[in-house]
């Protein structure tokens, strides 16, 4: 399951999400999250105005927090390693990548 974001992806196989991103001029960072380990997802939709993000809680780390004004519209900085900012186009399988790690959270305890 892969979604496709803003300057980055996200997929998750049943067991790991990778959440890829590149920051202008640099290279491509990977960051790799076990569902087991996930105490929690955060969803916002993208509209036609501004992008949506998914974003995965681990333990011992709060959520992000939305960086307000007009070009980041409500999104998590990009410099946060567990948030990806998502177009619109992107909202149902975002959605579909997000129930899928729910469902695999309390089976991998």
């Amino acid at each position: 399951m892969n979604v496709k974001g803003v300057q980055g992806s996200v997929s998750f196989d049943g067991e790991w999400i990778a959440i890829r991103k590149k920051a202008a001029g640099q290279a491509v960072r990977e960051f790799r999250l076990r569902a087991a380990d996930v105490t929690g997802t955060r969803l916002k939709p993208g509209s036609r105005l501004f992008h949506g993000y998914v974003q995965f809680v681990l333990p011992g780390s709060s959520t992000a927090v939305e960086v307000g004004g007009l070009l980041a519209g409500g999104r998590p900085p990009h410099s946060d390693p567990h948030s990806l900012s998502i177009p619109r186009r992107s909202n149902e399988a975002a959605a579909e990548l997000v129930a899928a790690v729910e469902q695999a959270r309390p089976l991998s305890r």
